[in-house]
């Protein structure tokens, strides 16, 4: 049957689908010493954003080429990413202890948790696609959000969307651990493909890797 030959929609499907798990699991097991987990989450949208164009790769070599060569960055962005999830709860437990001027610690809050998620929201597949210093990176990646406000915004609405269907309860909980990391970054990765390819048309002199 033509529905389960390699060209057909079942078969690409379920080659996908195995693809993505192993990503997921790659991802988790190389962010295991949290140090590497700036590397590893940039080596999964290195070949996510192949996957969600239906480039050909091989995910566990293509995984560890991009995880040896965003290395020193990820580490770096590792850091940032643990001081940007501790200054929010730091700052919510601050306005939980305040007993007056807790919604100006509200305020903080929400404004210092919408400049991370879209100084974050394009910065990985910006690691990878482009050379920059991780600094330069987090700026273009707050202002390509700017720029792209509704799609960005469409794409933290999905993304948000996918990680509270994953941890609805202990059975998706335990579905995502297979898929959930690469679902969320496939999704975001689409995003980023879309808008790349949006600003390289425009922009000549963006050259990629």
């Amino acid at each position: 049957m033509r529905l389960f030959s390699p060209d057909g929609k079942l078969y690409r499907g379920m080659v996908k689908l195995t693809e993505a798990v192993g990503i997921n699991l790659l991802w988790i097991l190389f962010s295991l010493p949290v140090v590497t987990f700036g590397a590893s989450t940039a080596a999964a949208f290195s070949v996510l954003m192949k996957l969600v164009k239906d480039e050909e790769g091989h995910v566990a070599q293509d995984f560890l080429a991009a995880f040896r060569a965003n290395l020193k960055q990820g580490i770096a962005m590792s850091f940032i990413n643990l001081v940007c999830i501790a200054a929010v709860y730091l700052d919510i437990r601050i306005m939980d202890a305040a007993e007056e001027n807790s919604f100006v610690f509200l305020i903080i809050a929400v404004v210092a948790g919408y400049v991370f998620i879209f100084s974050l929201l394009y910065a990985y597949p910006l690691i990878v696609r482009y050379e920059n210093t991780v600094l330069n990176t987090l700026r273009n990646s707050f202002r390509i959000s700017m720029r792209y406000f509704l799609r960005s915004l469409g794409a933290v609405i999905l993304a948000a969307m996918e990680i509270f269907l994953f941890v609805f309860n202990y059975t998706t909980l335990f579905i995502g651990l297979f898929f959930g990391g690469s679902v969320v970054m496939g999704t975001i990765s689409l995003f980023a493909n879309a808008v790349f390819e949006d600003i390289e048309k425009n922009t000549p002199e963006a050259v990629k890797r």
